[in-house]
């Protein structure tokens, strides 16, 4: 199955994503995780894109179509892939149509997570990570035993500066913005599978899998 992940930042997308990938076999393209990649590197486009990151904003439509090719063309996602991350606008979904179509393939199902803009403030302001190795903990759900420091490897826990409230007001403020048309134009297609994001995961991730099930 070849599908996408939609939902504002803090909704549970990753966690759907694990399990999605682990019962349908399928790789997982996270434009997050390979932009983080690219700024711990440092490389060209690592720095580019953590400018746009840090303040919020969407990075641009070229670059992040050109990795998104890339990536699809390689041979782990010629029977599926779930695409979490991308696309976030219309002119992204139809760049992806006319890659997919060149290439005799096509989205068979958009899953699509919704969340109160409120809760996810809370969710994201509240987040801290571990500087060495990553760990993530939240200042009301999952604290470490010791507020500095992480329960794995001793480093130190801090805020990543897109966390703070104010970035995460600008990022879903964005992602409305630009996502909606989005939304109407997987709908409008038939598409579209929206699920409540504020109930208990395995309650959501049941209702994901008969949707699922349903467009095989």
């Amino acid at each position: 199955m070849n599908l996408i992940l939609l939902g504002p930042p803090g909704a549970g997308k990753g966690t759907q994503a694990e399990l999605i990938v682990e019962k349908y076999k399928l790789p997982h393209i996270s434009t997050g995780d390979i932009f983080r990649a690219a700024i711990k590197e440092g490389t060209p486009l690592g720095k580019e894109a953590k400018q746009y990151i840090d303040s919020g904003q969407l990075v641009p439509d070229e670059v992040v179509i050109g990795i998104v090719k890339e990536r699809l063309s390689k041979e782990d996602c010629q029977k599926g892939f779930l695409l979490d991350g991308f696309p976030r606008t219309v002119a992204q979904a139809d760049a992806l149509a006319g890659y997919l179509t060149a290439e005799n393939r096509q989205i068979d199902a958009v899953v699509n997570i919704e969340v109160d803009f409120e809760i996810l403030i809370k969710r994201i302001s509240g987040r801290r990570v571990c500087r060495n190795c990553a760990a993530v903990y939240h200042i009301e759900t999952k604290k470490p035993k010791n507020a500095a420091v992480c329960d794995h490897c001793n480093g130190e826990i801090y805020q990543r500066l897109d966390d703070s409230a104010e970035t995460v007001k600008n990022r879903l403020s964005v992602y409305q913005a630009q996502t909606e048309p989005l939304i109407k134009y997987y709908q409008e297609k038939g598409l579209l599978a929206t699920f409540e994001g504020q109930e208990e995961i395995p309650v959501i991730f049941e209702k994901i899998s008969q949707a699922l099930e349903a467009k095989r």
